[in-house]
């Protein structure tokens, strides 16, 4: 019996390990860049390990005000990881205490927004295949929009929807 507590001990040892030091904190990380404000500015923040380099590039677009009173900070997240250096991409909304609610799943970086200006965040197309005189635009003043229409060209694009905790 003592044998395989010994191996168990080791094993949760090494998993919790490679849990906790093998990330980023990615909470923490987008808190700090919450506080520092600056608007459009990217921060990259990277993680080394046996496996290779991690990285997340995170920018905070700014801040919306409702026709409700509420408050949502909007951020870019990029996170690059893995042999294949895959992105996963997201648009973050967090309240006006930094809390994070929730966020829509961005299939390219390039699909990411670029500004946010007067409640508006504004996409441009910056993908060689889309039209690049066509720009989607989504509205924050009402709220939080379940879901937006990105558009690439001639009516076509992607839908993204919301997440939230």
């Amino acid at each position: 019996m003592k044998l395989y507590s010994k191996i168990y001990s080791v094993f949760l040892i090494t998993i919790l390990s490679q849990i906790v030091f093998a990330q980023i904190n990615d909470d923490n990380i987008r808190l700090k860049t919450l506080q520092k404000s600056n608007i459009g500015k990217k921060y990259i923040y990277r993680k080394w390990n046996e496996k290779g380099i991690t990285e997340t590039h995170l920018t905070y677009l700014g801040n919306v005000k409702t026709k409700k009173g509420k408050t949502y900070k909007i951020m870019t997240s990029v996170w690059l990881g893995g042999l294949s250096r895959r992105a996963t991409n997201r648009i973050l909304i967090f309240n006006s205490l930094n809390q994070y609610i929730g966020e829509y799943r961005v299939t390219m970086i390039s699909d990411l927004p670029q500004k946010l200006k007067n409640g508006i965040l504004i996409f441009e197309n910056k993908n060689n295949d889309c039209d690049q005189k066509v720009s989607s635009k989504i509205n924050f003043k009402n709220g939080i929009p379940k879901q937006f229409f990105r558009e690439c060209k001639n009516g076509s694009g992607d839908i993204y929807e919301f997440f939230s905790i």
